[in-house]
């Protein structure tokens, strides 16, 4: 996910710059023709140059205009863009802010997915943390593909296995009150495997280091307190 919207956030960039230098760019200048007298010549270049302080002046009350919108925009929005606090073995640490309140999460993505010629869209698990709604350790998993609502989804650490409920390409811990034994068998173990059928009925089995994990947690603790 993130490394896609950093890609796409490159692309619109690109095109902005492209446009930028466009539109700043020298234009080819036009044939005169031999025929026209110096003071015509001159003339032209009058008006010409009149006309460029005229789009001068009109270009720096757009650019003024634009820098106000974007700063309006950057205070509105800015603070709530997740930005990367730390990255820790396969595991990432997040925080996104908006005014006072924050949100906190640990990421990752699988290692290994089964079947592996099976066309999906990336998968993640995340664990989130809230204080303003008072939201401490939610764990959410995207499939990337979408589940049969109520399909019999599982996740599987070490020896412990953990119901999920699943609606579209979401799913979460069956047993909110199972959370706290999934987080604390997440730190002792070294993988998580989550299992679950798609709508079309095909089961796929995805494979998660948790090399970092616990690091990554203490981040979004700390971010996040």
């Amino acid at each position: 996910m993130i490394r896609t919207h950093v890609l796409a956030l490159s692309g619109a960039f690109a095109l902005f710059l492209g446009s930028f230098c466009a539109a700043t760019g020298v234009a080819a200048p036009s044939d005169t023709s031999s025929t026209k007298t110096a003071a015509s010549k001159d003339s032209k270049a009058k008006d010409s140059k009149e006309k460029s302080k005229t789009d001068a002046k009109k270009t720096d009350a757009k650019k003024a205009d634009s820098k106000k919108k974007d700063s309006k925009d950057t205070d509105h929005k800015g603070g709530a863009k997740p930005v990367p606090v730390g990255s820790f073995g396969d595991w990432n640490a997040f925080l996104a802010q908006s005014g006072k309140e924050k949100t906190c999460y640990a990421l990752a993505s699988p290692k290994d997915r089964v079947p592996s010629g099976l066309p999906r869209d990336p998968a993640y698990v995340f664990i989130s943390n809230r204080p303003a709604e008072n939201v401490r350790n939610e764990i959410s998993i995207i499939m990337g593909f979408p589940m049969k609502d109520g399909a019999e989804a599982r996740a599987e650490i070490g020896n412990l296995g953990f119901d999920l409920v699943a609606k579209g390409p979401n799913a979460w811990v069956k047993n909110p009150a199972e959370e706290g034994q999934f987080i604390d068998a997440m730190k002792k173990s070294a993988k998580l495997v989550v299992k679950a059928p798609s709508i079309k009925g095909n089961v796929t089995t995805d494979n998660y280091s948790l090399a970092g994990f616990s690091q990554a947690l203490d981040k979004v603790q700390k971010e996040c307190q």
